[in-house]
């Protein structure tokens, strides 16, 4: 936490067009962007359908608005360009551009849907003051792509202002602060629209007129508010007479084994074990065990080549991970040579420490696991599959093959009454020579051969999945029949006479019972 002392410095950067920037950056790669003369928006959904949630300045320019529905604009404006926003995606940007921002101050935190704050007190002099820090800052946020409004205050409230509605640019000292922020609206504080259109309506329209009121007569309108909302508690912070620590959150444990070169080699699998022995180590100290890793060699030419292991289960035993990672490195290209290798730990689990059987006896589970990595090492993730449950009630939906090491099943099957141990995939149809009205087939054919029904339990009946299923599939109903020689089967009638989804229905067979 930064509780902000006397002599703090906040930096706001606000980024103004946050998600067209990051969709340019990712169109860019894809296909080609629409000329400059053609406006761009980025849609959400509203309430009434899609609304504007950002736009280019082509489309600024001709006087679109956010939260304008998009088919209004579309009418005044048909050569409109619409896409769909990705509000999670520029947040997950937010977030990590903000830990990025940690290359100037230990504390960084993400500022809103478009914003960082950084608390650079004692921190501006390694850079050779605020002024080349904000020019640096400006800069590399030019390189990525974004575009950048920055001002640094004592205080955040002021940085923020100053930020979003001071232009940017701006260094304001503590004694400077009231005048800075005196011209700037009302809706600086960052208060609710109710709030800002009542201190229009008394004529507080910027902060100045706002700051020259009479406190007690301004207490007795606002002093039921919560303090987040509440324009004077808000300007108190922002002046600095009401404490606004910066609650950063804390850097993530990275778990890195490193190898230094004295000169440069081409075979990195002689350093494997040493790598592996320092990172198991680390990961013991914390009692945990790693699922993924990264092996990276950095080539004396500039360049880097990374590979990635996936574990069936966390391990921290050095030699299991160098078996991994030998098997991964046949197509790596050492260039002219590496001299830095780094072993990373992206994904670490708790992994206590145990101790083995008094008897001697290996634990069957931590060899299987073994025996997974080894083989998706060799062969790939997607040649080593398992089982996983899947939530259905359709019996054919209730399993499922997924990568070995793509995680345990989250979800459990749906099974509410007893199922057959063999199901025949896909259902096979059977020929019904007569049916029970409302029941099962008295007589069917299955595989050329006729079966007599001696008796039977149902209906089970599955509906459809509305979310899944396409519009006019069938309801299904399941029967348990025993024929006449013992055989017992697992048969549904998909769909029911007058449902108005087809014709007859059809009946197959779905499974058999031991």
């Amino acid at each position: 936490m930064s509780l902000q002392p006397e002599g703090a410095r906040i930096v706001s950067v606000c980024f103004p067009d946050l998600a067209m920037d990051r969709w340019r950056r990712i169109v860019r790669q894809q296909r080609t962007l629409p000329g400059d003369d053609v406006p761009v928006v980025l849609a959400v959904q509203g309430t009434h359908g899609p609304v504007v949630h950002a736009m280019s300045a082509e489309a600024v320019q001709r006087g679109v608005l956010t939260g304008a529905r998009v088919v209004d604009v579309q009418a005044i404006h048909p050569d409109l360009h619409v896409e769909q926003a990705q509000v999670e995606g520029d947040r997950k940007l937010l977030d990590r551009v903000a830990t990025w921002a940690r290359r100037w101050c230990p504390w960084t935190v993400r500022d809103g849907l478009n914003g960082i704050l950084l608390d650079i007190t004692g921190a501006a002099h390694l850079f050779g003051g605020e002024a080349r820090m904000l020019h640096d800052m400006g800069t590399r946020f030019k390189m990525q792509g974004l575009s950048a409004r920055l001002a640094v205050a004592p205080t955040r409230g002021a940085a923020q202002m100053l930020a979003r509605y001071g232009g940017g640019g701006v260094i304001c000292g503590p004694e400077d602060v009231e005048v800075a922020v005196a011209p700037l609206p009302v809706e600086a504080l960052r208060i609710g629209e109710d709030t800002v259109r009542l201190l229009q309506r008394l004529g507080l329209k910027t902060i100045g007129r706002l700051m020259e009121v009479p406190r007690v007569a301004l207490m007795r309108r606002f002093d039921r508010m919560a303090a987040d909302a509440n324009p004077l508690v808000l300007l108190d912070r922002a002046l600095g007479r009401l404490g606004d620590p910066l609650n950063a959150p804390k850097d993530g444990q990275r778990w890195m084994a490193r190898t230094r070169l004295p000169e440069p080699v081409i075979d990195p699998v002689p350093h494997l074990e040493g790598l592996a022995v320092d990172l198991c180590r680390q990961l013991a100290r914390a009692e945990l065990g790693a699922r993924r890793l990264r092996l990276t060699i950095y080539r004396v030419d500039g360049e880097w080549r990374s590979r990635d292991v996936a574990l069936a289960s966390a391990s921290r035993e050095a030699a299991h991970l160098v078996r991994l990672m030998a098997g991964k490195l046949d197509g790596i290209d050492p260039g002219f040579g590496f001299d830095l290798l780094t072993l990373e730990a992206l994904v670490a689990e708790p992994l206590a420490l145990h101790q083995d059987h008094l008897d001697g006896a290996r634990d069957a589970g931590r060899d299987v696991a073994a025996l997974l990595d080894r083989l998706t090492a060799k062969l790939g993730p997607e040649k080593v599959t398992w089982s996983a449950w899947c939530q259905s009630h359709v019996p054919e939906r209730v399993e499922g093959r997924v990568p070995a090491l793509a995680g345990d099943a989250k979800e459990g099957p749906v099974l509410l009454k007893e199922r057959p141990l063999r199901l025949l995939e896909p259902a096979e149809e059977i020929a019904v020579l007569y049916a029970v009205p409302e029941g099962p087939p008295a007589r069917f054919r299955w595989r050329r051969v006729t079966y007599l029904t001696a008796r039977f339990e149902g209906p089970e009946r599955i509906a459809p999945e509305w979310w899944r299923d396409r519009p006019g599939t069938r309801l299904r109903d399941y029967y348990k029949v025993e024929a006449k020689d013992g055989r017992r089967f697992w048969i549904f009638r998909e769909g029911i006479l007058g449902d108005g989804r087809g014709g007859d229905p059809r009946w197959f067979v779905q499974g058999i019972f031991a």
